[in-house]
């Protein structure tokens, strides 16, 4: 598959490239990246270049649609759909810490679900968001673009930190993209 660029009032959602190796190295740093991602611990700049090297193989494949966030060119985050497999998909995402709280996320991730559910995207059934249990900043924002909280799979996921007890939550193209309730979230 041929990468795609998306854009958004905001953003621009493109594929990272070497260029952005300092920029992801830097960001993934960030102590709550470290917990609540799959990321290296600790995050060498290496990593990024194995990253960046990856990145086209898995577009090429289908198997991962990887995009850098970009605000004026600077790239702020990633966010990704990635196990693409018989109209399933995973969404994943991380956002530097200054620049969380201003809506980039939940603008980009919009972007993304469009791209994934459209008939000239993925034309995806189901796009499932988990995170490890605990991260309501990531659950926060996939409640707020309509994703259904489906509960706790406990130690599901393997992190650089250990196991972890994971949150998961769904979303089909008929779903209203308006927030739901979430047991986990209530305040």
């Amino acid at each position: 598959m041929d990468s795609v660029t998306l854009h958004t009032p905001r953003l621009t959602l493109s594929v990272p490239t070497i260029a952005d190796v300092d920029a992801i190295h830097a960001a993934c740093q960030d102590a709550a990246i470290q917990k609540y991602t799959t990321v290296p611990t600790p995050y060498l700049r290496e990593d990024a270049v194995m990253f960046i090297g990856q990145v086209v193989g898995d577009w090429a494949r289908g198997s991962a649609l990887i995009w850098a966030i970009r605000l004026e060119g600077r790239l702020i985050g990633m966010l990704d759909l990635h196990a693409v497999a018989g109209g399933n998909a995973t969404v994943g995402y991380w956002l530097e810490a200054g620049e969380r709280g201003h809506g980039y996320l939940r603008e980009a991730m919009a972007a993304v679900l469009d791209f994934g559910f459209a008939d000239h995207g993925l034309q995806l059934a189901r796009i499932e968001w988990q995170a490890v249990a605990g991260n309501t900043a990531s659950a926060r924002a996939a409640q707020a673009l309509g994703f259904h909280y489906e509960g706790t799979l406990r130690q599901s996921m393997s992190t650089p930190l250990g196991r972890a007890d994971a949150w998961v939550a769904g979303l089909l193209p008929t779903d209203a993209r308006s927030p739901q309730p979430w047991p986990v979230l209530a305040d």
